[in-house]
Formats: structure tokens, sequence, C-alpha cells
């Protein structure tokens, strides 16, 4: 399992030891993005273009489900606050191994303290019926994995422009639906 230290806000722990997501953006202007990936070409990739597209968010990665689990409860390894934040934004891959994207997803609703970070689901599939699934279990956005640097860039750009810019996130249910905009991209 490889996950990027960084230096963050601390969380505070609900009741059943489920994390209360952090709603302050930290000093300097960063926000975190946990990435739950288990292609290590994938991980570097978006590190790359997020750095060469000028974002300047700590991006933490994870290998699978269960490991997004653990990272979102505070579990060790990833208990200390200030070196694993908890996340402004989740970039969630659907096929993991030991828990997939779609369990993570489920394991999500059914945690309402978890509503005000948005989910953006980040795939390879090209799938209609996977599109239609994590919308249904509260994915904000549904993305194929783009092609090129450029546009991986062009993404992550997006990305920050609608769910990290505009300051901390707020409660908001995780399941509310705008219709799906055509091309690669669904929007919830």
């Amino acid at each position: 399992m490889h996950v990027q230290p960084a230096i963050g806000i601390p969380s505070a722990l609900a009741p059943g030891n489920l994390p209360v997501a952090e709603t302050k953006a930290p000093e300097n202007g960063w926000r975190c993005i946990l990435v739950a990936e288990d292609d290590a070409d994938d991980v570097f990739l978006l590190r790359r273009a997020c750095q060469k597209a000028g974002l300047g968010h700590r991006v933490m990665d994870v290998v699978d489900g269960e490991s997004v689990v653990e990272y979102l409860n505070g579990s060790p390894p990833f208990d200390d606050r200030a070196r694993y934040p908890f996340p402004d934004l989740l970039l969630l891959d659907l096929k993991m191994p030991r828990m997939n994207g779609f369990e993570v997803l489920a394991w999500l609703t059914a945690r309402p303290n978890l509503n005000v970070f948005p989910v953006v689901v980040l795939s390879s599939s090209p799938l209609e019926a996977d599109r239609e699934k994590v919308t249904r279990l509260g994915a904000r956005e549904f993305q194929t994995k783009p092609g090129e640097v450029s546009e991986l860039m062009a993404l992550l750009r997006s990305l920050h422009e609608r769910w990290l810019s505009a300051g901390p996130p707020t409660l908001r249910n995780r399941a509310s639906v705008v219709q799906p905009q055509p091309g690669v991209a669904a929007r919830v």
C-alpha cells in the first residue's frame, strides 16, 4: 500500500469511530484528493498531470477499496490526520482488489456523516450500466480515464473548478441527480 504523507488538518471522530469530514480548507490553499487506484502507472500519471496543471493539492493514494475504508475511518495506519488528512475529493476506480469501487460507494451511502465530500468515479469502463450503477450508489460524476496527459490535466482542472475551488464542502445529498451530460462524463 502506497500513500504519500501529507501535512493536513486533524479530523474529529464521530460516534462509532466514523470520521467527521473537515470543512475548513487548509491555510495554504491546498485540498486533499484521495485516489483509490490499483494501477501504479495511473497514479503516477495522475500525480504528474496534477502537478503540470498547476494544482497544488495533496494527492494521497490507496490501492484497494478496503484501504479506502480504512483511510476514511482513520484506522491504522491512517489514524494520524496530520499525515493523512480527510479528503476533500475521492477519485475512485471501479475495478480494484479486496473491495471494488461499487462496494466502496455502497459503504459510503450507509454513512450519512460522509456526505460532505464528492466522489468521482474515474474508470476505464465505457459501460453505461457501470455509469448508471455508480449514479444510483451516489457518485457525483463518472469519468472515463483519459488516454493522454493533456486530457487528464484538463479533467483535473475541471474537477478542481467543480469540487475544490469554491471553498470547503457543505453537507449535501450525494444522491442528488442531474441529467447525465453527453460524452464521457455523467455528473450527478
